[in-house]
């Protein structure tokens, strides 16, 4: 899963592919490098990050997922909003990828289960202006995993079906990099298994990443010098099961993930190609 983030504020790469004719440009060039979905996101949930009104969200993301719909490409739509999700399902994505698991936005069920659409399910505790004072756990793992499934039971309640759902644990949202919080979760990524639905990896370039290769003195490594350690992360999560990685930097990662699966099963994959291994997922 490849990033587009038509934003002026994200953690890494604000600004970067905010004018949509460079943002469907770079999503086009994410699918050459290898990108089986591409994630097209319009809001920043970086930490401290404040919302913007729906109306600019659907400015951002709206013509750049009927751009890249068109030329074939499968899209995902990064919201929370169901009004949002609604207006690029109509565009043609085919995945809402949903930080809040359903919390922000009470039609975003509905929203999901009407229209068949896939839908990524992630933990999630709130917004990001005080995500972080709410990252205080017991067990981090299990209570990340309990929480998982009460919004999926909440979701499938609400008429959206089992076989549309993809879990994200949610990395780096209420979780404290000092407290190793998202290690131990990757550590234990396979508990996730336990639900019975494909699990999305979305570490790329995140705070833990940074804090992790800090030099020693305070100073965190930049975001955009973490993508050897996001590939590192990519195999490690392919080898554990993980159905997709969302990262900013393809190649590498799509090389990781293949890599990972023919080391798994002794070279098996490589007969079916990329296609073979994605399909793994069950959506």
């Amino acid at each position: 899963m490849g990033v587009v983030n038509v934003t002026p504020d994200s953690f890494s790469d604000g600004g970067s592919w905010f004018d949509p004719g460079r943002a469907i440009e770079h999503g086009l060039r994410l699918v050459e490098e290898g990108a089986d979905i591409i994630d097209v996101g319009g809001e920043s949930t970086r930490p401290g990050a404040q919302r913007v009104e729906a109306s600019e969200e659907l400015r951002r993301v709206e013509p750049v997922v009927r751009a890249l719909t068109a030329r074939g490409v499968a899209v995902s739509v990064d919201t929370m909003r169901a009004e949002v999700a609604a207006r690029a399902v109509d565009a043609g994505a085919v995945l809402v990828n949903d930080v809040s698991g359903g919390l922000a936005d009470p039609e975003m069920a509905r929203l999901v289960a009407s229209s068949g659409v896939a839908y990524v399910l992630m933990h999630w505790r709130g917004h990001s202006h005080d995500m972080e004072s709410r990252a205080v756990y017991t067990d981090v793992v299990q209570e990340v995993l309990d929480e998982l499934r009460d919004r999926m039971e909440a979701m499938i309640s609400a008429g959206v079906d089992p076989g549309q759902i993809v879990l994200d644990p949610g990395l780096g949202f209420s979780k404290r990099p000092e407290r190793a919080h998202n290690w131990a979760l990757l550590h234990r990524l396979e508990r996730f298994h336990e639900l019975g639905r494909p699990v999305l990896v979305a570490g790329s370039r995140k705070r833990f990443l940074s804090r992790l290769l800090s030099d020693g003195k305070g100073e965190e490594r930049p975001f955009v010098e973490c993508d050897a350690a996001t590939t590192a992360l990519t195999t490690l999560s392919a080898d554990r099961g993980a159905w997709a990685v969302r990262v900013h930097d393809v190649r590498p990662n799509a090389d990781a993930v293949r890599v990972a699966a023919a080391w798994s099963d002794g070279g098996a994959a490589l007969h079916g190609g990329r296609a073979e291994i994605m399909d793994r997922g069950g959506l």
